[in-house]
């Protein structure tokens, strides 16, 4: 592990975590691009999908979120989770639903940064949609992802596509660079979210990371980030892509360990290197 960060406090399960950098051939990434994952946990894949495959994922995840949104004005609070009505919404698993979001990213661009980032064997993790509705003042706090749920492997991939552009007015991501070669730290749970960093702290070295429509902020499970405020009158909107090695597994405080491998969700993106049948 690197030299000790004031800032630093590593999560119970984190014991002999040591980060893996990548070495190339590169599929779809730069050599710049890899140094500054392993360096800096984030770079910008710019204009990876057209402007027409925008609009056909926004079509796709719209209607979903709607009823997210519907779900929450429905509720007592107006909130679920770390979910608020008409400030912030997450809509997860559309890929179980969607078979144009599934076919989405079992495409070319998420199997070349798999093979880019972590491997020959290679599954989806996760997926949600997060949509950040005008005058959401909250900023998403500082967390890693592996922060929420413990994953092991440590080292998976985040692709946050801007599905609109993503700036310093409407909740651009933010991140901290360098700690994720720490591996998971400790995260405390708020109303807002988990959080693993204070804010001012964070602060310091924070970098701001703006992305056009269509491009991917990729980082790393591991790269500590928050979102800030949208000012605007129009709704940021995001869909997050996770990608884990084959044979990743989510551990449990208590020791239980659920393998990371339903079919309707988490199914193969590369076997051998190669694109899953």
């Amino acid at each position: 592990m690197p030299a000790t960060d004031a800032r630093v406090r590593r999560h119970d399960l984190n014991r002999d975590f040591a980060w893996s950098d990548r070495a190339g051939p590169f599929r779809r990434i730069s050599a710049a691009q890899a140094r500054a994952y392993d360096e800096l946990g984030c770079f910008v894949l710019e204009d990876a999908f057209s402007a027409d495959e925008v609009a056909a994922v926004v079509a796709e995840i719209d209607p979903f979120e709607a009823e997210v949104e519907a779900f929450l004005e429905a509720t007592d609070t107006g909130t679920f989770f770390i979910a608020r009505a008409n400030e912030i919404t997450f809509t997860t698993h559309l890929v179980a639903r969607s078979p144009a979001l599934r076919a989405f990213t079992e495409g070319p661009v998420f199997q070349d940064l798999a093979a880019d980032l972590i491997g020959d064997d290679v599954r989806m993790y996760w997926d949600q949609a997060v949509y950040k509705k005008p005058g959401t003042e909250s900023p998403f706090p500082w967390h890693q992802d592996n922060g929420y749920a413990f994953v092991e492997p440590q080292q998976y991939l985040t692709c946050w596509i801007a599905l609109t552009d993503a700036t310093l007015d409407n909740g651009c991501p933010w991140v901290v660079p360098g700690l994720h070669r720490y591996g998971t730290l400790a995260h405390e749970s708020t109303d807002l979210g988990f959080v693993c960093l204070d804010d001012a702290a964070a602060r310091v070295d924070a970098v701001p990371v703006e992305a056009r429509a269509g491009s991917i902020v990729v980082f790393s499970s591991l790269t500590p980030h928050c979102t800030g405020a949208n000012r605007t009158d129009e709704v940021r909107k995001s869909y997050i892509v996770q990608l884990a090695p084959d044979g990743a597994a989510v551990r449990a405080p208590d020791g239980t360990i659920t393998p990371a491998d339903d079919p309707s969700r988490q199914y193969p993106i590369l076997v051998g290197g190669q694109a899953a049948a």
